[in-house]
């Protein structure tokens, strides 16, 4: 995620982190290398230019070069700006209604139907709500065919009438239904086309007026980079949308729509979508993104995909067989599939402070786990609960039934040896042997 803007703006501010003596002309210098970096991320010149500028005046009213720590001051008024600039505070949807109404508008092809779905199973899961999705695009079956997939997938129920070719009539029979089964919200997923037309504007112009939604969102695409900020505009202009969604910000995306959109429809950036998963979808914080692109990762987001993955239940389980030296690879495989829902492994990493950059050409494989998982699903039961038993013969048989190496086999037995010694350690309170055997280990 905007890891080619990361390098640039890295590059530009080495100066002011502390490589050479800062005066009033490297940053002149620096601040003009900012300003590069961001257009080459797509960002329209005149934002990068009065972003820079901004940046300038309040580094000089600051007085950054007498100040103790000049290349700190200097990075976070850049972070400042920068999350200014992408809206300031995150913001939520509004879902006072009963039921809430929500109206997903775009161009086709910008991944509305998908994130409709990823929506809907967010506030599920998160908001414990109801949903609804809502078939209104009457041009393509396909993309109500789409939606019945994408709606059985996530357990959520989809309304669609193929007969009728009225999105509006559509769209009031859904909330009649919603209201007389019980559910509290309704995402309508509309058509999209190839271009702004006019056509299309008084479809979802007439849509929005006949039921007006709680919210409308406005879906992007952020691999178009600036086309996509002119296309907000130009829905905004008309429909006067509540907020923005990005999608594929995993993808080769150079940033410029997430860095600028805010500042040309004056609306807030409320969700992202970070991959093609049901469950990639983040509350965007304009902060954290910030964090995120000039390299210093974002701890609090990866703490909170760690905490509704946390189940106590099972925490204590796994202590108690711990403190019996019974935890298995039943309980390890466990774990892993936590952390895999989690979110993508290079996503996770970019979150870590510094470990994106440092890890930025190597090829992190969602599938990192699977010739794991390959592995403990190879062996019996009896050999998952006690892996003391694992001897050549057996380690042949795992090996072949799980397509790998014995040399793999035994990797991994030592691997889960050692860490199984240092979770007893520190669930035994023995940090003092723990360091001790770390002190070893050099």
């Amino acid at each position: 995620m905007f890891d080619s803007l990361s390098d640039k703006l890295d590059n530009a501010l080495h100066v002011l982190k502390g490589h050479g003596q800062i005066t009033e002309v490297n940053v002149a210098e620096t601040l003009k290398e900012v300003r590069r970096a961001l257009v080459d991320a797509d960002v329209n010149f005149k934002i990068a230019k009065n972003f820079t500028n901004t940046v300038k005046e309040k580094a000089l009213g600051q007085d950054v070069l007498k100040s103790l720590k000049p290349n700190q001051l200097m990075v976070k008024i850049v972070k400042d700006e920068l999350t200014e600039l992408m809206g300031g505070d995150s913001e939520g949807i509004d879902l006072s209604g009963k039921p809430s109404v929500i109206l997903m508008s775009g161009l086709q092809g910008s991944g509305k139907t998908t994130f409709s779905g990823k929506l809907a199973n967010f506030l599920k899961n998160k908001k414990t709500k109801k949903p609804l999705l809502v078939a209104c695009d009457v041009y393509r079956p396909a993309a109500i065919d789409q939606l019945h997939v994408v709606g059985e997938q996530i357990g959520v129920e989809v309304f669609s009438n193929k007969e009728e070719k009225n999105p509006v009539k559509i769209a009031e029979a859904a909330i009649e239904h919603a209201k007389a089964n019980g559910h509290n919200v309704v995402i309508i997923d509309t058509a999209g086309r190839l271009a702004v037309d006019e056509k299309m504007m008084n479809e979802i112009s007439d849509i929005h007026q006949a039921i007006k939604p709680q919210e409308t969102l406005f879906v992007v695409d952020s691999m178009t980079g600036q086309d996509a900020v002119n296309t907000a505009k130009a829905f905004n202009d008309r429909l006067d949308f509540d907020g923005v969604i990005l999608t594929k910000l995993d993808g080769d995306t150079r940033g410029g729509a997430a860095i600028s959109i805010k500042s040309v429809v004056d609306k807030p950036i409320k969700f992202i979508g970070t991959g093609e998963k049901m469950d990639a979808i983040d509350v965007f914080h304009p902060s954290r993104m910030a964090d995120r692109i000039l390299g210093m990762g974002d701890v609090v987001s990866l703490v909170e995909r760690a905490q509704e993955q946390y189940d106590e239940e099972e925490a204590r389980k796994i202590q108690k067989k711990i403190a019996k030296n019974k935890f298995g690879f039943d309980d390890f495989l466990k774990q892993i599939q936590q952390v895999k829902k989690m979110g993508s492994m290079k996503d996770l990493m970019g979150m870590i402070p510094g470990a994106g950059k440092m890890m930025k050409n190597m090829d992190i494989d969602d599938d990192a786990f699977k010739h794991i998982e390959a592995i403990i699903h190879s062996m019996t039961p009896l050999e998952r609960e006690n892996p003391k038993i694992i001897n050549a013969s057996r380690k042949r048989r795992i090996g072949k039934g799980s397509g790998t190496s014995v040399q793999e086999v035994n990797q991994l037995l030592k691997q889960f040896t050692q860490m199984s010694k240092m979770m007893k350690m520190m669930q035994g309170g023995g940090g003092k042997k723990m360091m001790q055997m770390m002190k070893n280990m050099r």
